[in-house]
């Protein structure tokens, strides 16, 4: 996980460590059960960390969800995952905060 989690901690942008985060965890596997879960958390960590209201992405669905995360996984492909992010903070922030 080195070079990945290197690649993190070279973005200044806050957005940008907390998606990869949440994309690169997921990817990587490195747990048995709830890579999801703790990528979720981690990503929200770096979040909170930097002073932004986490993400829930609890309007999500979960179809849509996989297979932007499986567009990543086999096309290396973060446009889709992106965008559900982004929709995701900003529903965050308008009904949180």
């Amino acid at each position: 996980m080195g070079y990945r989690s290197g690649l993190i901690n070279t973005k200044n942008n806050v957005f940008e460590q907390a998606l990869l985060a949440l994309v690169l965890i997921s990817y990587i596997q490195p747990f048995v059960d709830g890579n999801k879960r703790t990528a979720r958390m981690v990503s929200n960590a770096i979040l909170i960390n930097h002073n932004f209201c986490p993400i829930s992405f609890r309007t999500v669905d979960s179809v849509d969800y996989k297979k932007a995360m499986l567009l990543f996984y086999e096309q290396n492909n973060i446009t889709s995952f992106k965008k559900t992010f982004i929709e995701q903070y900003e529903f965050a922030v308008k009904t949180y905060f």
